[in-house]
C-alpha cells in the first residue's frame, strides 16, 4: 500500500491520536453532527446502518453511534480499532470495531445504509489497481441506493502550491502543551507526498523527575499520500458504480475537509455515473 507502512503508522499514532484536537470529545459531536446532517439529506431521518471503514481511534464512528445510527468500526491498525471501542465504552456507548484492509472488506453484500471513509484515509492508496478495490468493496457492502462520504484533504490547492509543511496545532495535557506538525516530501512525480507526522509531548513530572516538564518527547511517524485531485477521485468514484457524485466544501458544509458523497448505483452503474460540484 505505501513505501511506510500505513499499519505501522495508525497503530504507533493510536495512543496520541486525539491529541491532535484542541477538544476531541467537542470535535466528535461537531463531526457527527455535520456528517448525521449529510446523511439525512441522503437517506432520511434513520437510524442508518454505518460502516466506518477508517474508524481509526473513533473520530466519527462514536459521534455517529452516540447520535443513534448502528455503526460498525473497521480500520488497518488493529491498535486505532481496540481503542475506538474501548473509546466507545467509556462514554456509555458501544462500536463494535475490527481490523481489516479496506480493499478487502470482511462484510457481507449489502448490510449497510452508509459507508464513511474519513480523515484523508483514502488517498493512503497509492494506486489506481489499490483505490478501485477499495471502492468497489464499499460499493459491494452497501445496499442498492446506499450513501457513500468520504472526506479527503483540498488537494486541488495542494497540487498547486506544493507545501512542504503544515501549520503547528496546539493542544493542552495535563502535563503542559502539545505541538503537532507535518512536513511533506513531494515525489517527483508531484502527486505523491511522504509525511513525517511529528508530536513534541511534554514529560510528565513525577517524584524521580520534578523538572520533567522542560523536557520534550519528540514522537516521530512517517507515511505517503496519493494527493488525489477532486476530479480525478470523481472519476474513481464513477468509475466503480456509484452516481449523484457529489462535493461539498468546507465553506458550505462546517466540515474541516471537503467531503464527497455518491449513492450506490444499480447493476448496470459504472463509468456512466455522473459528478456534479457543489463548487467548480
Amino acid at each position: 500500500m505505501s513505501e511506510f507502512s500505513v499499519r505501522n503508522f495508525y497503530d504507533e499514532l493510536a495512543r496520541d491520536y486525539h491529541l491532535i484536537f484542541r477538544d476531541w470529545d467537542a470535535s466528535m459531536a461537531h463531526q457527527a453532527g455535520v456528517l448525521g446532517e449529510l446523511l439525512g439529506r441522503g437517506l432520511g431521518a434513520g437510524p442508518q446502518r454505518i460502516l466506518d471503514c477508517s474508524c481509526g481511534i473513533g473520530t466519527q464512528a462514536i459521534g455517529l453511534a452516540s447520535a443513534g445510527h448502528r455503526v460498525v468500526g473497521s480500520d488497518l491498525s488493529p491498535a486505532a480499532a481496540a481503542r475506538a471501542a474501548a473509546e466507545a465504552v467509556a462514554r456509555g456507548g458501544r462500536l463494535p470495531a475490527a481490523a481489516a484492509d479496506m480493499r478487502r472488506l470482511p462484510f457481507a453484500d449489502e448490510v449497510f445504509d452508509a459507508i464513511v471513509c474519513a480523515d484523508n484515509s483514502l488517498p493512503h492508496l497509492l494506486s489506481g489497481e489499490d483505490l478501485r478495490a477499495a471502492l468497489l468493496g464499499m460499493r459491494r457492502v452497501l445496499r442498492e441506493d446506499g450513501l457513500l462520504l468520504l472526506t479527503v484533504r483540498d488537494y486541488d490547492e495542494a497540487r498547486r502550491t506544493r507545501p512542504t509543511a503544515t501549520p503547528p496545532q496546539v493542544s493542552e495535557t495535563s502535563a503542559g502543551k502539545v505541538i503537532t506538525f507535518q512536513l511533506w516530501h513531494w515525489h517527483e512525480d508531484g502527486e505523491r507526498y511522504d509525511l513525517e507526522h511529528f508530536q513534541l509531548v511534554p514529560e510528565e513530572n513525577t517524584p524521580d523527575a520534578p523538572d520533567a516538564r522542560d523536557t520534550w518527547d519528540t514522537r516521530v511517524r512517517r507515511t505517503t499520500y496519493w494527493a488525489l485531485t477532486r476530479s480525478q477521485l470523481t472519476a474513481f468514484v464513477a468509475e466503480a458504480g456509484f452516481a449523484d457524485i457529489t462535493w461539498h466544501h468546507p465553506e458550505s458544509s462546517g466540515f474541516y475537509q471537503p467531503v464527497l458523497t455518491a449513492r450506490r448505483g444499480g447493476p448496470d452503474s459504472g463509468s456512466v455515473a455522473t459528478g456534479r460540484s457543489v463548487r467548480p
